[in-house]
């Protein structure tokens, strides 16, 4: 992969649109990205990662797509970042903009835009730009198909992040896991270990399970046996897992359904005994109660009949009277009809009432014809006013016109009035205005240039803190570096003292493993005369190693309170060279002042919206206030003419209204005095016609009523009114003459039984001394019934119980095996196994030997940079206490012979060893990757802790990699790099956004 051309716009601390030409930067192999702190360095390798990835590196991810924008840029500029690369042989353009919330082109507020991607192809045969996609989604899947790594590996093998690797070189194995883990992608492995781990709890859980079904099935055997269970362990009393559990089981059920089958022959012996006591005492039982039955019936059907006779009377008076009913019946309608008819000529005779009521006293007794007469006069008098009535409407009309024309006159004098005052004030009125729009104007200028002079004070300020806090550190680790050269150079002396004691009795250590016969490791002798002995105080190998052990760890010591004290120097000189001479109370004091300043500049600035607001609405009124004028002089001119027309109109309407309402106060209310006798005469008439018709009815349904009374054997229709009854009352006693004679049938029926006859002659019937010799008997058979159900169902549920006892027993079989065999592996691949010597899991397994590929690689370049020195190795050693094993990293040093943990490096040495091995790692995790081609490096900081000699040495390293057709980017604020890289990227920062410029040319003076 090789970068080619970046165009940023908008974009972290860049406002304008800003170019990087990595061509013409990689045309020396090697540049220098360098700028103040702030500037944006890092900017331009999150440019690259985030159109690559459309994402950030690390932390900065987590600030969400917003942290992208400038804050310089203008809010109608977009945020966009173009990258043009090789990558696969291909040519490609990538532009990426993210989601901008900007102000809408058409009135207030703001909207926002979506996230918008393109994908573009160089076709080298056209010579033009080709468009391949603008969705994200398959943007994003064809570069990381094309990269073949994910951001975290881009980062680490791109950008290479000097301290991410200076930690790894220090960490443990679970931290340097966790790295490796996200670049080779081992998540696979891991999720093999898990997934072993889940079949092992699954497989014994499933174990576990076919047990305790085993278990359960036998604890149910043994209740189901209950006291006939045989004798012995019962089972059910194992626990899960046992091997033995299953034949135990099976065994015992064998034996229960043995005793369980003996048990049931016997009770089923017992059963047919009983049945057949039952079955003769249930038919003596039946016998004694049929003829109990018998002589009841005959006692009953003797007081029914005694009954019977006692109410003949009470017959003959409910048959008579239900003859009768049945003969008024047929005067029913005619008297129904006679109550309708007089019912209808009450109401017609209330109604006329309350109609005559209504009218003229000369009227109230006339006729129906002559009430319909005079409602057609009355109504002809009536149509003669109608024209009456629309003149009197119209002259309302008029009049309320007259009065508007009037209220609209007073209303134009006052807007008159009222513009003249108010336009006499305008000339005042529009120089105040604009006096107030020109201060905010004033204070915005002002409030700009505060805001310049506060950003410089306030860094000024926090320097000045941060000196003094620095100054008081730096003694506490100066202290702190005192005692550590102190307890490293006791450790030292204590080292060499063990040492030299150790040497000293040496001969009788050796001499104190020697044994007759088996030669000695100095002189190779079998023969031991006169062995060294062990003196008082000697000191063995474990102790020396103690001493070295606590020496180095020391040495460790001073040295990290050597770099501790370093960076806190470095830092110091720096917010001391930023402070100045001035102390935090003055800074403070400045900060506040201008805090001060800018706070009122931007209130009184805060205006100039409502001031500019107050004039544009002021001249609005004063063209408002001079229209109203105009118009209010054009409708008083106009309204003179027509007031004196409707006057005249008016008049003329009003005196032919005065002649048509007669007495009355209105014409309306005259019209609606003749309305309203025409509808009483009308109503009138009609109720006088509807009370005639309904007297004719009543006297004609009188005579019908006679007639039918007389047909039906009534003296008067009252007689024949009150023998009638309802339909109930006719059923009901029509039911009592029924039951009277079908109980009459019943009983004769009864006493001519002869079964009844014969056993009213016989003794009474003992049934109670049958029943109770029935019940013994029943008794006597459900207990064997019992008996015999609980012994067959014991051998039933035995049975089943073993059956499925011997299903669940051979279930358990397989899933014992399966147990096994996965919990061994999963013991294995998670370094608990005792087959597994190194006690590595399968994840660290793979780990380690792509560390063993980077510690190779690595080594080359390592062995190159401390001139043959120094070489990084990988160590398999076991770890103690629990610890990750496989991922351990040494340094050989050769000028002593010995191999050390990365970890005592010193400041120096751990940087040009975490470059060579971040060098290492970008090939093989490149390789890992489907072999793709890195030809585009950054490096990012770290060389501010070397020497003049190493930096050549590593600058040589580096500018090696031109071999092989790389171009590698320096991020690093060492002044001394500037005269050495003389190609060049420079971010500048200003305040209006920072800046790029490019020296490609002669090395820049200094400074």
């Amino acid at each position: 992969m090789r970068l080619h051309r970046l165009t940023v716009t908008a974009f972290g601390p860049f406002a304008a649109s800003q170019h990087v030409d990595f061509d013409a930067l990689s045309s020396a192999g090697l540049f220098l990205l360098h700028g103040a702190t702030g500037a944006g360095k890092t900017s331009v390798l999150d440019a690259v990662c985030y159109a690559l990835y459309d994402g950030v590196p690390g932390a900065r991810q987590s600030q969400g797509r917003g942290g992208l924008r400038s804050t310089h840029a203008a809010a109608g500029t977009r945020t966009e970042v173009v990258l043009e690369l090789t990558v696969g042989g291909r040519r490609l353009e990538v532009t990426r903009r993210p989601e901008h919330v900007r102000p809408k082109r058409r009135g207030q507020g703001t909207t926002t835009d979506k996230a918008q991607s393109l994908l573009r192809e160089y076709d080298a045969a056209t010579g033009r730009w080709r468009a391949l996609s603008r969705s994200q989604q398959e943007i994003g899947q064809e570069l990381g198909e094309l990269l073949g790594m994910s951001r975290e590996q881009f980062c680490q093998v791109v950008l290479l992040p000097q301290g991410e690797f200076a930690r790894f070189l220090r960490a443990g194995a679970e931290e340097r896991a966790h790295l490796l883990g996200r670049l080779f992608d081992t998540g696979r492995f891991r999720a093999v270990e898990q997934h072993l781990a889940d079949r092992r709890a699954t497989a014994q859980q499933r174990l576990r399970e076919s047990d305790e079904t085993l278990l359960a099935l036998a604890h149910r055997m043994r209740q189901a046996a209950g006291d006939d269970a045989p004798p012995g362990a019962a089972p059910g009393d194992g626990s899960p897992g046992d091997p033995g559990l299953p034949d135990a089981v099976l065994a015992w059920a064998a034996q229960a359904r043995s005793t369980a089958r003996e048990r049931a022959t016997t009770a089923a012996l017992a059963v047919r005994a009983a049945e057949d006591a039952h079955r003769a005492a249930e038919r003596r039982l039946a016998a004694e109660q049929e003829r109990a039955a018998l002589q009841q019936r005959h006692d009953e059907a003797r007081q029914r009949a005694r009954a019977l006779t006692a109410r003949a009377a009470e017959r003959a008076e409910v048959r008579e009277r239900l003859d009768r009913a049945r003969a008024a019946g047929a005067v029913a309608p005619a008297l129904d009809l006679r109550a309708t008819a007089e019912a209808e000529q009450r109401r017609a005779a209330t109604a006329e009432q309350a109609a005559r009521a209504a009218l003229p006293d000369d009227l109230a007794r006339a006729s129906p014809g002559h009430l319909t007469e005079r409602e057609h006069a009355v109504r002809q008098r009536r149509g003669a006013l109608d024209a009456a009535r629309r003149a009197e409407e119209r002259a309302t009309a008029l009049a309320r016109e007259l009065a508007a024309m009037e209220r609209d006159t007073a209303a134009d004098e006052d807007v008159l009035r009222e513009a003249e005052e108010w336009l006499e004030r305008w000339p005042a009125r529009r120089a105040g205005h604009r006096r107030r729009v020109e201060d905010a104007q004033g204070a915005a200028t002002r409030a700009e240039q505060l805001a310049g002079r506060l950003a410089p004070a306030q860094g000024r300020l926090a320097a000045a803190r941060e000196r003094e806090r620095l100054a008081a550190r730096r003694t506490e680790l100066a202290a702190a570096l005192t005692g550590a050269r102190e307890r490293a150079a006791a450790a030292r002396t204590d080292w060499l003292d063990v040492r030299e004691r150790r040497l000293a009795g040496i001969a009788a250590e050796l001499a104190a493993v020697l044994e007759p016969g088996r030669p000695c490791a100095v002189c190779g002798s079998p023969e031991h005369p006169r062995k060294a002995p062990l003196t008082a105080g000697h000191v063995d190998g474990a102790a020396e190693e103690a001493a070295l052990s606590a020496h180095q760890d020391a040495e460790t010591a001073r040295e990290q309170a050597e770099r501790a004290l370093q960076r806190v120097e470095e830092a110091a000189a720096a917010a001391a060279k930023e402070a100045g001479t001035a102390s935090v109370a003055d800074c403070a004091a400045d900060v506040e002042d201008l805090e001060k300043a800018l706070d009122g500049a931007r209130r009184e600035a805060a205006t100039a919206h409502a001031a500019r607001e107050a004039l544009d609405q002021a001249e609005r009124e004063h063209g408002r206030r001079l229209d109203a004028q105009r118009e209010a002089g054009r409708r008083a001119a106009a309204r003179v003419s027509r007031r004196e027309a409707l006057r005249h109109e008016q008049a003329a309407r009003l005196a032919e209204v005065a002649e048509a309402r007669g007495g009355a106060a209105s014409v309306a209310e005259r019209a609606a005095a003749l309305d309203g006798l025409a509808a009483a005469l009308r109503s009138a008439a009609e109720s006088a016609g509807r009370a005639e018709a309904a007297a004719r009815h009543l006297k004609q349904a009188d005579d019908h009523l006679a007639d039918a009374a007389w047909r039906a054997g009534f003296p008067t229709p009252r007689e024949a009114a009150e023998a009638l009854l309802d339909d109930g009352r006719v059923r009901e006693l029509q039911r009592r003459l029924d039951d009277w004679q079908v109980e009459e049938a019943a009983v004769a029926a009864e006493l001519a039984d002869a079964r009844v006859r014969d056993a009213a002659e016989e003794p009474p019937a003992d049934v109670d001394g049958a029943r109770q010799a029935a019940a013994a008997a029943t008794a006597r058979r459900r207990a064997a019934d019992a008996a015999d159900a609980a012994a067959r169902t014991m051998c039933a549920e035995l049975d089943r119980l073993s059956v499925r006892a011997a299903e669940a027993a051979r279930a358990s079989a397989p899933r014992r095996a399966e147990h096994d065999r996965v919990s061994r592996l999963a013991s294995l691949t998670a370094g608990t196994s005792a087959e597994n010597e190194r006690k590595m899991r399968l994840e660290s397994y793979v780990l380690a030997a792509r560390l063993e590929q980077v510690a190779a690689a690595a080594g080359a370049r390592l062995q190159r940079m401390s001139t043959g020195r120094y070489t990084l190795v990988h160590s398999d050693d076991r770890a103690g206490r629990g610890a990750r094993s496989g991922l351990g990293l040494h340094v050989v040093d050769a000028w002593t012979g010995r191999e050390r943990d990365t970890a005592t490096l010193s400041g120096g040495e751990t940087f040009f060893a975490s470059l060579a091995l971040a060098l290492g790692l970008a090939d093989v995790v490149g390789d890992e990757a489907g072999g793709t081609r890195l030809d585009t490096l950054f490096i990012d900081e770290g060389f501010g802790s070397l020497d003049e000699q190493t930096l050549d040495e590593v600058l040589e390293v580096l500018d090696s990699l031109r071999e092989r057709d790389r171009c590698v980017g320096i991020v690093s604020h060492v002044a001394d790099l500037r005269q050495r890289v003389p190609v060049q990227l420079e971010v500048v920062k200003h305040r209006t956004g920072s800046l790029l410029r490019h020296h490609t040319g002669a090395v820049p003076a200094a400074g």
